[in-house]
């Protein structure tokens, strides 16, 4: 069973210069049967970049267990670098930390995990993908979770 609740917002003005624009906010959810265990995704998020210019960037990933939790969490006082590039109809940012060490020693996780932390935001059409790879602002979890949102719905899919 999938349920999925989204609110976006997404700034898209045709033109070069306005399409290296993303201006959007999203709340997704989803339940799933994992293994005969009911699991719940739930993903809030804030973009708002101008090309390689990060104005806002915020990002909450949980993950819900019948008897446990894990959550991710990223927000532009981590210290973020992005990286734009636009082919035809898509454009793509790329998201990164600038010191990985000092983000996970002030959040204080204690713990060695790779220290790497890519999210990639590639927009294409009506479509937003968020593709997370960054184990190093989630403490116990290994990684944010991938979504779709379609912009013009507002209907989010979850990747397995």
């Amino acid at each position: 069973m999938l349920r999925c609740a989204v609110t976006l917002t997404l700034l898209c003005i045709s033109g070069t210069a306005f399409a290296q624009q993303l201006d959007t906010h999203f709340s997704c959810s989803a339940v799933r049967n994992e293994d005969g265990e009911t699991v719940t995704y739930a993903d809030t998020g804030e973009f708002q970049l101008n090309g390689d210019r990060i104005d806002a960037f915020s990002w909450e990933s949980s993950l819900f267990r019948s008897t446990h939790g894990f959550d991710c969490s990223i927000d532009a006082s981590d210290g973020l670098n992005a990286e734009v590039r636009t082919e035809q109809e898509r454009t793509t940012w790329r998201v990164t930390l600038k010191d990985a060490r000092a983000a996970r020693d002030r959040r204080g996780f204690k713990f060695d995990r790779r220290m790497n932390c890519t999210i990639r935001l590639e927009r294409e059409g009506d479509t937003l993908a968020v593709k997370p790879s960054c184990p190093a602002l989630c403490g116990s979890r290994s990684n944010f979770t991938e979504l779709s949102v379609d912009m013009k719905t507002g209907k989010c899919r979850y990747d397995e």
